[in-house]
C-alpha cells in the first residue's frame, strides 16, 4: 500500500495529463460556451466516480486476470462516453488505484473518498480550462474556431481508434 501524499501526487498528475476529457472540454467550451463546458465537466466527474466505484467493486481484479474482460472494456469503451472510455482513467483506476487502498479499511468508502479527490482536482482544473477557453473564444474568428473543432474531433476519433486497436 502507498501513502496518501503519493496518491495526491498521482491524482494531480492524472488530472493534468491531457486526454480525451481535456479535448472534449476544450471543444465544448470553444464551440458551445462555458455553461455547456461546465456540464461536460460534470459528466466527466460522474465518469470518474463510476471508475472509482467499479474499481472498488473488483473490476480491477477481473480486468487484470482476464484478457477477454480487458478486450471487452477496450473495444466496447472505444465508442462510449468520454470519461467512461478514457484510457487514462481506466489505467489509473484499474492499475494504480488499488495500490492506495488499505487492506484494513472498508474498500468502497475509501475508494469513493479517493475518487472524490480526483473529482475535486478535475473540477478545479477543467473549470479553469473552461474559463480560459471561453475567454480565448472571444478573440478567435469563426474560421479558426471551425479548424479547432475539426482538429479536436480528429484527436478524439484517433484516440478511440488507438484504444480499440491497442493490445494489452
Amino acid at each position: 500500500m502507498r501513502s496518501m501524499p503519493e496518491f495526491l501526487i498521482v491524482a494531480l498528475l492524472v488530472t493534468l495529463t491531457p486526454g480525451p476529457g481535456t479535448a472534449t472540454i476544450i471543444r465544448v467550451a470553444a464551440r458551445d460556451g462555458r455553461a455547456a463546458a461546465l456540464r461536460a465537466v460534470a459528466g466527466n466527474s460522474a465518469g470518474v466516480l463510476l471508475w472509482g466505484t467499479l474499481s472498488a467493486a473488483g473490476v480491477s481484479s477481473l480486468i487484470l486476470a482476464s484478457e477477454v474482460a480487458y478486450d471487452v472494456l477496450r473495444i466496447g469503451g472505444a465508442g462510449l462516453i468520454t470519461s467512461v472510455s478514457n484510457p487514462k482513467l481506466a489505467v489509473f483506476f484499474v492499475a494504480l488505484f488499488p495500490q492506495f487502498l488499505s487492506p484494513h479499511a472498508a474498500v468502497l468508502p475509501a475508494a469513493l473518498a479517493m475518487a472524490a479527490v480526483v473529482v475535486s482536482f478535475d473540477l478545479l482544473w477543467f473549470s479553469a480550462l473552461t474559463y480560459a477557453v471561453g475567454r480565448a473564444k472571444a478573440l478567435l474568428k469563426p474560421r479558426v474556431q471551425r479548424i479547432m473543432e475539426r482538429f479536436t474531433g480528429a484527436v478524439l476519433v484517433g484516440l478511440g481508434v488507438r484504444l480499440a486497436a491497442e493490445s494489452r
